[in-house]
């Protein structure tokens, strides 16, 4: 059976990448799925797949600083700011948009950084930030409104995740209380496609550009720091993925070696019988990457994930930004967790905003 949506529909999605063919593929993947369980030999990193950051003040963290800071003098440095989803988590609001301290949002406080990095180093670094349909226009906006600008000129562009519909456990079209199709962002391992669709990785390449540093916008701890891209360089490796020490009770993606190969393994895909606690820290969804080795497709896998929309069963279909680790040498950098230089204090949700808020005024205090 073949899906057809309504040209009205297809009208207002192809903007943001939507894909008819691949709709359709994942209705035939609800029918052969498997489960998200990695395969093969999965075990803990080798204890020198893990670097940590030289502490503050170091000769050793000085050294990277320097070594960053000429990098970003050179132009080769970029930054990308993730901001897609699905606007849900802040009542409806776009939480790129939602002030923070005052009347400074997430996003103004993620390129406030970025600017006085820019400052510093005196250099613009050009900042991607990636939307979804349900952000794109809004961010633009307040891109707009804010005058988020790097050295006096704008320096900001906004560029769309991609969109597909949601289905049902059947593998029909899910139709929400309004009768309306069930749009949804495919996840941030959109953003090599995306930005490669949107024009903006040659942008970055064009100007020569070579290494971009990316993170979440909701996560205020993950600064634009010149010592992390000196290591990334140091390291030589493709992508280096920031991780964190573990608290009790943490899950999620962590760094494994699967078939001797490490990388990022997402917490759904571990095994019930591997012992995740193994493994004593985990990703921060924090990566610098190099530009020219994502300048291709990837076969990331899309992931089965179901929602509760409307009180009924939704499935949809993502991928994961971490996954590129499956294809690219991967260092794993363990920065500090929290404190004066903690580097993962995400707020995903108003509650966790509060909680988390004195931190995040004391850091943004401290790196001015």
């Amino acid at each position: 059976m073949t899906l057809l949506i309504d040209e009205k529909t297809r009208a207002q999605l192809l903007p943001y990448g939507f894909d008819d063919a691949l709709l359709n593929t994942f209705a035939q993947k609800l029918a052969t799925s498997s489960g998200n369980s990695v395969r093969g030999t999965l075990t803990p990193p080798l204890p020198g797949d893990v670097t940590a950051l030289p502490k503050p003040g170091t000769p050793e963290r000085e050294a990277l600083v320097k070594k960053g800071l000429t990098a970003i003098r050179s132009g080769f440095v970029g930054a990308v700011v993730l901001a897609g989803g699905m606007a849900t988590r802040f009542g409806g609001v776009v939480k790129a948009v939602v002030p923070v301290l005052g009347d400074k949002s997430f996003l103004e406080l993620k390129h406030d950084d970025i600017a006085r990095v820019s400052r510093k180093a005196g250099r613009a670094i050009p900042t991607y930030v990636m939307s979804s349909f349900a952000t794109h226009e809004r961010i633009k906006q307040h891109v707009d409104e804010k005058r988020l600008t790097n050295n006096g000129r704008p320096d900001v562009d906004v560029f769309p995740q991609f969109v597909s519909l949601r289905l049902t456990p059947e593998g029909e079209l899910f139709t929400e209380a309004d009768g309306t199709y069930s749009a949804y962002a495919t996840g941030h391992g959109d953003l090599t496609f995306a930005m490669r669709k949107s024009g903006m990785l040659e942008k970055f390449r064009t100007i020569g550009g070579r290494v971009l540093v990316m993170s979440n916008v909701d996560n205020l701890g993950a600064t634009l720091d010149p010592a992390l891209v000196g290591l990334h360089l140091q390291l030589g490796a493709k992508v280096t993925a920031e991780v964190v020490r573990k608290a009790p009770g943490d899950k999620g993606g962590a760094p494994a070696r699967l078939d001797g190969v490490p990388q990022i393994v997402e917490g759904f895909r571990f095994p019930k019988d591997f012992d995740q606690d193994s493994i004593p820290v985990f990703n921060t969804n924090t990566f610098i990457i190099d530009a020219d080795a994502i300048d291709r497709d990837f076969d990331l896998p899309f992931y089965k994930v179901e929602k509760q929309v409307d009180g009924k069963t939704a499935v949809q279909f993502e991928r994961l930004v971490g996954e590129l680790t499956r294809f690219l040498p991967t260092k794993f950098v363990e920065v500090e967790r929290e404190g004066a230089d903690g580097r993962f204090l995400p707020a995903k949700d108003p509650e966790e905003l509060a909680r988390r808020l004195p931190m995040i005024a004391a850091i943004n205090e401290t790196r001015r």
